[in-house]
């Protein structure tokens, strides 16, 4: 019975050896590993030892193998231990003088870099060839990029995002039929509203790319009624993508710093401000980033000539649009710059696309500019971090009764002159964040006011209690303070009080904007006997809890 337990025992210890030469070959960077393998050949020698002084053991052991053969085999085990703690304090070193990798995103439309080897670290080096773009800092400061450093059950071929938006507003104003009116984020009034719900992630396997995320919930419904490309046509397009929110595909070049080539819908960059509230300073973005552009459906091409620069051009359906509201597409694109991990340059070019439902001889020109700045990081002080933006836009249309030199006789003057500032301030290790902000436009013609929902009224309808003709004045203002709670780099509950004002009345009043009984004839149509109620200004609360993984 001994001998068959000591040759069961060196048969254990063998099959131990190997697989610890197995480990120290494959050199398995994992100290772990490496400590649970030690203790368990330190456990398994002490049981080696005892059984060898069990009753009658020489006569055992002779038979098969002499108590010094067994004691020289101890003394390579132990000798095998001294080179796998060799080994692991060379690793240690090793691990310890490596680079941080940061995990960083683009603002509003993320970008997944290239898949890379699991057995590759990433390139965070600017000054290699072979560096990924922006790695070489941490840029989760900025707004409208997601601040979460990784993504859990995230593998070599697929990177998962969920994404949930639940808010409760509360309007000082009192609209009987509880309708926010003017804003592409708060669409209800005293009610708790799921206003998106993202679920999807990104693909990436030998450089082919591919990213979808749906759209579930009130930006089912708000996002295609702005846009009034589907009226032209027919297949009902705001129907076919309404659950949509990023759908698109591409391939990705291993030239210079990356090269990708992507078709589909995807989140436009102009404005600043991320379509979704959980990577903004604020829940409602000033007039600049809300009337701009959310979405794109075309194709981009995105060029990194540098790791901290990044050429971007764009074909696409329209402003905004699913489809082409008149015979040409748009043309835009983008150059972002972020010399170093304080400063982002950020300048969005639109142009050449007819983008007036009907009006084929229209076109439109706009440029969004935006600069970022962290100019406070301390992160053990009690105010963690400070930084700022400034975002300017300018645009214009020219043609179809319009134009972009003022009223001559070519038309009156449209156009569109806004910024808007914002200044923030992080607490206690980036826990808390207080934001400051707002600003200004001025849109005659209002074409890129967002059309009041009167009387079920959309951006194809119109309506003619609140029109937008050539030339029509519109002038307006905002102001906003937000409170951020952020637990954990996923979730963030939110605190937001806002003020907007406008020239014209243009908010919802205590009477609401539907007519007794709910919508009543075509949409936006005029009701007999009716009106909506609108006024100059309006004030309210908004409390958020936001999600991503």
């Amino acid at each position: 019975m001994a001998c068959d337990q000591i040759n069961a025992f060196r048969k254990s210890h063998e099959k131990t050896e190997n697989e610890v030469k197995t480990i120290v070959k494959s050199r398995i960077q994992w100290p772990s590993l490496l400590g649970l393998t030690l203790v368990a050949l330190r456990l398994g020698m002490g049981d080696l030892r005892a059984q060898t002084t069990v009753p009658n053991l020489q006569s055992a052991v002779e038979d098969t193998q002499t108590p010094t053969a067994q004691d020289r085999k101890i003394q390579q085990l132990q000798d095998k231990l001294e080179e796998i703690q060799k080994e692991l304090s060379e690793l240690k070193r090793a691990n310890s003088s490596q680079p941080e990798t940061h995990h960083t995103t683009t603002a509003k439309a993320s970008v997944a870099p290239p898949a890379l080897s699991e057995a590759e670290p990433e390139v965070t080096d600017p000054s290699s060839p072979h560096s990924e773009p922006f790695a070489f800092a941490d840029f989760t400061w900025l707004n409208g990029n997601s601040r979460t450093k990784d993504t859990p059950y995230a593998t070599k071929f697929f990177t998962p995002e969920i994404r949930s938006d639940v808010s409760y507003t509360y309007d000082f104003r009192h609209p009987q039929d509880d309708t926010i009116v003017g804003s592409s984020e708060v669409f209800r009034s005293s009610e708790v509203t799921l206003t998106d719900l993202g679920i999807g992630g990104d693909f990436h396997w030998n450089n082919v790319r591919a990213r979808v995320l749906s759209q579930i919930g009130l930006y089912a419904t708000a996002t295609p009624r702005n846009d009034a490309s589907p009226a032209r046509g027919q297949w009902d397009l705001a129907d076919a993508y309404r659950y949509v929110g990023e759908a698109n595909a591409g391939y990705h070049f291993n030239v210079q710093h990356g090269l990708n080539v992507d078709a589909g819908i995807f989140l436009s960059y102009v404005g600043l401000f991320s379509f979704y509230q959980f990577d903004n300073w604020a829940y409602q973005p000033s007039y600049v980033s809300s009337n701009t552009p959310w979405f794109f459906n075309g194709v981009r091409v995105q060029w990194y000539p540098t790791a901290k620069l990044k050429i971007e051009p764009w074909f696409i359906n329209g402003w905004q649009s699913y489809g082409r509201f008149n015979s040409r597409p748009g043309l835009g694109g983008q150059i972002l710059y972020r010399p170093n991990g304080k400063w982002q340059f950020i300048g969005n070019q639109y142009g050449y696309g007819e983008d007036a439902l009907g009006v084929s001889s229209r076109t439109r020109l706009h440029t969004d500019d935006s600069i970022e700045y962290k100019y406070y990081d301390r992160p053990t002080s009690m105010i963690s971090k400070a930084a700022m933006t400034v975002t300017g836009d300018a645009g214009c249309e020219s043609g179809g009764g319009v134009s972009c030199h003022g009223n001559t006789k070519q038309g009156p003057k449209q156009s569109f002159l806004g910024f808007m500032v914002y200044n923030r301030l992080w607490f206690d290790r980036d826990k808390y964040a207080l934001t400051i902000g707002g600003g200004r436009i001025n849109n005659p013609g209002r074409y890129l006011v967002l059309l009041p929902p009167i009387n079920g009224a959309t951006a194809a309808s119109g309506t003619p209690y609140f029109t937008e003709n050539p030339g029509d004045p519109f002038k307006a203002w905002d102001a906003s303070v937000t409170a951020d709670y952020m637990p954990s780099q996923y979730f963030t509950y939110r605190l937001e009080y806002n003020h907007r004002a406008a020239n014209v009345p243009y908010f919802a009043g205590p009477g609401g904007v539907t007519p007794p009984g709910g919508n009543t004839g075509a949409l936006g149509s005029v009701v007999p006997n009716w009106s909506p109620d609108l006024r100059n200004s309006e004030n309210r609360i908004t409390g958020a809890f936001l999600m991503k993984f």
